[in-house]
């Protein structure tokens, strides 16, 4: 395993799986188990997560994520996968490189933007479920505990692994750090949906926030070529706690785009 990467299969068919905030490369080791064969993943860690590049606060986010996941694209055409703020790049790429992109996969994308309008957005960060800035020590920790509320699996914060905690509260400023890209739309993606060449997976729990379903509604009147699915039961972190039926979802949509 090259550092800041996982990769499960050997092909032939390439896959680039984009992981979400607090998270790491290695959470779609449960997808990945249930993927049929003929298939190699490639999930890299992201900006300040796991052992990718370190976060430059002077930067962009979204722009120092979008081009630390360009060394790791399959050498050929190949199948987008993203999960929340991972979606968001996923989106990005297959807008910047549709001759590359075969087919995208956006897993409750959180461009905030895309629902602006709707009633579910709002203008303050405050006011965005489980949003708030966090300066260190017991701060962190409550403004994790606060964020995973809304966006975490369903378990209860203090009842995680010591070390599952501290590796998220340690990043907890990155939420604050993607909003120029979630909420003010920094890299431009909402205007150009429709310039989305790639057949495209929209995907969301069944449990899934208001803000999320306005999100896709707006996704899905816009990218020419879409296909919705709702994984019932499941909250935002889909991928995680419902590693099956998300794999299902992403292998059917596979099968119905040539290779």
């Amino acid at each position: 395993m090259t550092t800041g990467v996982r990769v499960w299969g050997d092909g032939p068919r390439d896959l680039l799986m984009l992981h979400c905030s607090l998270a790491q490369g290695a959470a779609w080791k449960g997808v990945a188990g249930c993927l049929p064969g003929g298939l190699r993943l490639t999930a890299p860690d992201i900006v300040g997560h796991g052992t990718g590049p370190a976060h430059d606060p002077v930067r962009d986010l979204h722009d120092q994520c979008y081009e630390a996941v360009l060394p790791h694209l399959p050498p050929a055409r190949f199948d987008a996968v993203g999960h929340s703020f991972g979606a968001t790049l996923a989106l990005r790429l297959a807008l910047e490189m549709p001759d590359r992109v075969r087919s995208l996969t956006l897993i409750e994308p959180v461009l905030f933007a895309a629902a602006r309008g709707s009633g579910t957005f709002s203008p303050h960060r405050s006011g965005q479920a489980g949003r708030g800035r966090a300066a260190s020590g017991d701060d962190r920790l409550a403004a994790t505990r606060d964020f995973l509320k809304h966006w975490g699996s369903g378990a209860k914060f203090d009842d995680l692994p010591a070390h599952q905690r501290a590796y998220m509260a340690a990043r907890i400023h990155l939420i604050d750090a993607s909003d120029p890209a979630l909420f003010d739309d920094s890299a431009g993606l909402v205007p150009r949906l429709a310039q989305v060449a790639a057949p495209t997976l929209l995907m969301a729990g069944g449990n899934c926030l208001p803000v999320i379903t306005a999100i896709l509604d707006r996704m899905q009147a816009e990218i020419p070529h879409t296909t919705r699915s709702s994984i019932p039961g499941a909250g935002h972190m889909a991928p995680i706690t419902h590693a099956a039926p998300v794999a299902a979802a992403i292998a059917d949509h596979l099968a119905r785009v040539s290779p």
